[in-house]
């Protein structure tokens, strides 16, 4: 895997991140037939809170985001998206976990939605997430924080 890191997003991301969603989203979009090449940027301009957000870099160039929005009982996950050539490689697997288990330490749920037939959804099974509800284009997943073993003596 690649040497990764987080760094906290500016106003000045928003242009990388909405294309990097485009590029990302696309072919789940148009499968369920919803890609609008203006919309699919423009929702993430419109969503786009980087007080809780990050940018993931690798080797120090950008490569993806990430948001972790608080909400009135859970943080939802949003805006996970990673370039194409580093999608598999880990990196997303080692970003969920990181922010997963600054939930877990807070007590938080995690609630997100992914697109449905996304292979995304996979990664999210993998850590926890559980269907909640769903409909024709979104899947809504929650996880409930994970509590460290304590070792009795």
């Amino acid at each position: 895997m690649a040497d990764w890191e987080i760094r906290p997003a500016s106003t000045a991301d928003v242009e990388a991140v909405a294309e990097l969603r485009a590029v990302v989203l696309r072919a789940d979009l148009e499968r369920l037939g919803r890609y609008d090449e203006q919309r699919v940027r423009q929702r993430l301009r419109d969503g786009f809170a980087p007080a809780y957000t990050w940018v993931v870099e690798v080797d120090g160039a950008f490569a993806g985001c990430v948001a972790l929005r608080p909400d009135v009982d859970a943080h939802w996950l949003e805006h996970f998206y990673l370039a194409p050539h580093l999608q598999g490689s880990g990196i997303g697997t080692a970003v969920l976990r990181e922010l997963l288990g600054r939930c877990d330490r807070d007590g938080t749920s995690v609630r997100l939605n992914v697109l449905q037939g996304s292979p995304a959804r996979r990664l999210y099974e993998r850590h926890g997430f559980t269907l909640e509800t769903e409909d024709p284009v979104d899947v809504f997943m929650r996880r409930a924080p994970v509590n460290e073993p304590t070792v009795s003596m």
